[in-house]
C-alpha cells in the first residue's frame, strides 16, 4: 500500500488547480453511486468478498484527512465553491487506494473530487489491478488530459478518443501521434495548438458518448441543476425577511427598461420601503474565457456611463468592481450584500453552461448565508423548456420551433408585457450609499483596451445605451421594416435594424422589439400581416432558438458540434490560409469586403457572416471553431449562442444547418447580393476603381492588371476543387453519402 504520507508531501494545489478541481467537479463524466460497482474492483484489490459501502469506510478508515481538509478549506478560501459530501465519501475518497480512487472517480457523482486522483497519480507508475471496462476506459481523458508525470499500464487495448480518430491536415510539428497515412491525428483539444479550447479555463473536449448521454437525458443539464437548485431551496429563500437594502446584479442586461430582474428587485424594495442597489462585476479572465472582443468590452464600459447616470436620476447607486479572478465573484457579491445588509439578490438568467452552474452555486450558498437569490429567465422572449415538440422533446428545427414560438406567445399575450422602470429610492439613499454613487467606470482591462485611434472610431460608429437601442427600433420600424424582406440579404443597402450590439448588450430586449414590430403590423398576429414584419420577427426569434438549443443541448457551449459525428472531420489547419482570410485577402472579393468590414467596424452583415464562414469550413477546409472564435474576438455584438448556431449552420455541423453538400458559392454569392459591386468597393479599395462584373472576380474577367497594380492577390483556393474536396472530406468522416 502506497505511504500516504508521503503522497501527501507531494501534493501541493495552485489556486489554478483548486479551479479545475471545481470544474471537473461540474463535468466530469461519472455515473451515480451504486455501491455494487464500488464493491467489486475495491474488494478484489483487497482480496475480500461481499463488503458493503459502510464496511469499506470503516475498512480503509483512518486517523486524520488531510487532504480533504485541504481541498475545502482552500476552496471556501478562494471562493471556488463549497465541497457538501457525506461524511462517509469523505472519509471513502480519503483513505482508499489509489487503483481504488481510480475507479471511485468514474462511479460517483458530485461527491468526490476527480483531480485529487490525478495528484496521486503524478506520484507513481500505477499498474491498474482490476479489469477495465472499454466505458470507464474512455472516461480517463479527464485525467489523462492533464500533462503529468503519470504513467498508465492498462491491461486493455487503448482506445481512440471519441471513438474514432480526428485527423488534422497541414499542421505544423503537431504533438499528435501519426497514423499510418502519416497525416496528424487530432485526438482531443490538449493536444491542439490552433486556440480553438482555451485551456486555461476549460477541460478537454468531451467524448461523443458523452454528448449522448446528454441527449438520452441520462446527465443533468446545468439548466436542470439550476431549475433543481431553485425548486429545493424555494422554501427556505422565501422565509429570508428584506433587511437594509435589495441588490440587482447587471450582466447582460444594461436597461432599465423592460428589465424583470430590476422590476422585480425594485418592486420588493419598494414594499419594505428599502433602497435598491445596483451592481456589476466587470472580470478581464471572464471576458478572456468568453473570448470577448475589446470593442465589446468598450462598448458595455460606454454603456454602463449611461445606465449610472440613468439609475442616479432614481437616487438608485451603480456600484461597478473590477474582479481579477472570476471564480471569486459570487464570493465578492455575497460580501457586498453582507457589508449593505441586503438579504435579496436578483439577477436575470444567462444560459452559457458556467454561468448556469454558476447561478445555482449562488441560489444554494445564498440560503446558506441568509441570502435569497432570485435568477430569472428574461433574456428569451419565451423561455428555454416552455417549448416542446408532440412527442414531449426540445425542436431542433427552426421552423416547427417558430410555428410553437409564435402560437406560445398568441395564447400567452401577456409575455410581450413589458417591465416598468425600477421605483426612485428613498429619499436618505444618497446619503447613506454615498460612496455608491461615487464609483466611477472602470478602464478596459488591459488584456481588452483598445488604441487609441480604435477607441475613437468606434465611438463615433456606436453610441452606447439603451435610449440609442430604442431610437434606432423606431427608426428601422417606422422607416425600413416594410421593405425588410426584399433587401434585408443586400450588405451594401442600409436596410436592417442593427440593434444586434443592443440585443448581445442587453440595452434592448427581445420582448420590447418584437412588441414594438407586433405594434407596428397591420395586425397583432406575429405570423400574419406585413411580410417585412412577419420576416424581422423570424429573424429576431433565431435569437431565442439558438439559445433553447444551448439550454437544452449544452455540450455545444463545451466546444462539441450539435452533431457529434461531425467531430470525425478531417480539417486543414493551415495558418497562412487562415491569416488570409481573417486579413480579407483571399483573392474573393466578396469574402474579403466582408472580413475587412468585421476587422474595421467590429460588424458584419448577417449574410456576409453566412458565406464567409461557409468558404471557411467548406472551400478551404478550415476547423469551423477557429473562424466562431475570431468572430466572438472582433465583433461588437459577439453573442455566443447565435454565434455557434450561425457557424453551425454553415459548416453543416449544427442544429437545423444546411446540408453538407451545399455549398456556397462565393462568385455566385457576390454576384447576387452584391450585383453593382457596391459593397465590394467600399471595403476593398484595392478594386474600388474596376468597373462592371469585373469586380467580383479580377483576375478572371479581365482586369488582372488592375489587381495587380494595386496588390490585390489571386485567388488563394480553386473553388470547384475545393468543393470537390470538401464533399470527400465530410462523407469519409461521417461514413456515409447523406447529411
Amino acid at each position: 500500500m502506497d505511504n500516504y504520507e508521503t503522497l501527501e508531501e507531494k501534493m501541493t494545489l495552485s489556486r489554478s488547480e483548486l479551479q479545475a478541481i471545481y470544474t471537473l467537479v461540474q463535468r466530469t463524466d461519472v455515473c451515480q453511486m451504486r455501491a455494487e460497482s464500488i464493491q467489486r474492483p475495491i474488494a478484489q484489490w483487497y482480496g475480500k468478498r461481499d463488503l458493503d459501502v459502510i464496511d469499506l469506510v470503516e475498512k480503509f478508515k483512518r486517523p486524520h484527512d488531510k487532504l480533504t481538509t485541504k481541498v475545502r478549506n482552500s476552496l471556501e478560501k478562494d471562493g471556488v465553491a463549497r465541497i457538501q459530501a457525506r461524511n462517509s465519501a469523505q472519509r471513502l475518497w480519503s483513505n482508499a487506494a489509489p487503483s481504488a480512487l481510480l475507479e471511485i472517480c468514474m462511479t460517483l457523482r458530485h461527491l468526490l473530487l476527480v483531480t485529487t486522483a490525478r495528484f496521486w497519480l503524478c506520484t507513481k507508475t500505477i499498474t491498474l489491478p482490476f479489469k477495465q471496462s472499454r466505458e470507464s476506459l474512455s472516461r480517463l481523458q479527464h485525467l489523462r488530459s492533464y500533462k503529468t508525470s503519470a504513467i498508465f499500464r492498462m491491461a486493455s487495448s487503448k482506445i481512440a478518443i471519441n471513438g474514432t480518430k480526428r485527423k488534422a491536415n497541414a499542421v505544423v510539428d503537431s504533438p499528435s501521434k501519426k497514423a499510418k497515412s502519416d497525416v496528424p491525428v487530432y485526438e482531443d483539444s490538449t493536444q491542439e495548438e490552433y486556440g480553438i479550447v482555451d485551456r486555461q479555463f476549460y477541460p478537454p473536449e468531451m467524448t461523443n458518448e458523452r454528448c449522448k448521454q446528454y441527449n438520452m437525458n441520462a446527465i443533468e443539464r446545468p439548466i436542470e441543476t439550476l431549475e433543481k437548485a431553485q425548486k429545493e431551496t424555494q422554501y427556505e429563500r422565501d422565509l429570508i425577511e428584506v433587511k437594509d437594502a435589495v441588490v440587482h446584479w447587471f450582466k447582460c442586461d444594461l436597461r432599465i427598461t423592460d428589465n424583470k430582474a430590476l422590476h422585480l428587485a425594485s418592486e420588493k424594495a419598494k414594499s419594505r420601503g428599502v433602497p435598491l442597489i445596483c451592481i456589476h462585476i466587470l472580470s478581464p479572465q471572464d471576458y478572456k474565457a468568453h473570448m470577448t472582443s475589446a470593442v465589446r468590452v468598450d462598448f458595455v464600459l460606454r454603456t454602463l456611463e449611461v445606465l449610472k447616470e440613468d439609475l442616479a436620476k432614481l437616487d438608485i447607486p451603480l456600484y461597478i468592481e473590477t474582479m481579477a479572478k472570476r471564480r471569486a465573484i459570487p464570493n465578492r457579491i455575497f460580501e457586498l450584500c453582507e457589508e449593505w445588509g441586503a438579504s435579496h439578490l436578483y439577477t436575470n438568467t444567462e444560459y452559457e453552461v458556467d454561468e448556469l452552474r454558476r447561478e445555482a452555486l449562488i441560489t444554494r450558498t445564498g440560503v446558506e448565508t441568509g441570502v435569497a437569490v432570485y435568477a430569472v429567465p428574461d433574456t428569451c422572449v419565451v423561455a428555454p423548456g416552455e417549448l416542446s415538440s408532440g412527442t414531449g422533446n426540445q425542436y431542433s428545427v427552426y421552423s416547427p420551433w417558430f410555428r410553437a414560438w409564435v402560437a406560445y406567445l398568441h395564447t400567452h399575450p401577456h409575455q410581450l408585457d413589458l417591465f416598468d422602470p425600477p421605483n426612485k429610492n428613498p429619499e436618505d439613499a444618497r446619503r447613506i450609499f454615498k460612496t455608491l454613487f461615487e464609483c466611477e467606470i472602470p478602464e478596459a482591462p488591459e488584456n481588452k483596451r483598445l488604441t487609441d485611434e480604435e477607441r475613437k472610431r468606434f465611438r463615433s460608429m456606436w453610441p452606447p445605451g439603451e435610449h440609442e437601442a430604442r431610437e434606432r427600433l423606431g427608426k428601422f420600424l417606422a422607416e425600413k421594416v416594410h421593405d425588410y424582406a426584399d433587401v434585408r440579404n443586400f450588405p451594401a443597402r442600409n436596410s436592417t435594424a442593427i440593434v444586434s450590439v443592443h440585443f448581445s448588450s442587453g440595452t434592448l430586449s427581445a420582448r420590447t422589439a418584437i412588441a414594438a414590430a407586433r405594434d407596428a403590423n397591420t395586425t397583432k398576429k406575429l405570423d400574419g400581416g406585413h411580410k417585412g414584419v412577419i420576416g424581422w420577427v423570424s429573424e429576431v426569434a433565431w435569437r431565442d432558438f439558438y439559445k433553447h438549443v444551448l439550454a437544452h443541448w449544452p455540450y455545444v457551449c463545451m466546444n462539441k458540434p450539435f452533431k457529434p459525428e461531425y467531430t470525425n472531420i478531417q480539417w486543414e489547419y493551415n495558418n497562412e490560409l487562415f491569416q488570409k482570410w481573417c486579413n480579407g485577402m483571399t483573392g474573393y472579393p466578396f469574402i474579403d469586403a466582408a472580413m475587412r468590414q468585421l476587422n474595421h467596424t467590429g460588424y458584419m452583415h448577417n449574410r456576409a457572416r453566412m458565406a464567409v464562414a461557409s468558404f471557411l469550413a467548406k472551400d478551404l477546409l478550415i476547423d469551423w471553431r477557429m473562424g466562431e472564435r475570431y468572430f466572438m474576438e472582433h465583433l461588437i455584438d459577439g453573442d455566443f449562442a447565435s454565434n455557434n448556431g450561425g457557424w453551425g449552420f454553415s459548416a453543416s455541423t449544427g442544429v437545423d444547418p444546411q446540408p453538407y453538400f451545399r455549398i456556397f458559392n462565393p462568385l455566385l454569392q457576390s454576384e447576387r447580393f452584391d450585383p453593382d459591386g457596391k459593397y465590394i468597393r467600399k471595403w476593398v479599395k484595392e478594386l474600388e476603381g474596376i468597373e462592371g462584373k469585373a469586380i467580383h472576380d479580377p483576375y478572371g474577367r479581365k482586369a488582372a492588371k488592375a489587381a495587380e497594380k494595386t496588390g490585390y492577390p489571386k485567388m488563394c483556393v480553386d473553388h470547384k476543387e475545393s468543393r470537390e474536396r470538401c464533399l470527400r472530406r465530410y462523407k469519409e468522416g461521417l461514413g456515409r453519402d447523406t447529411a
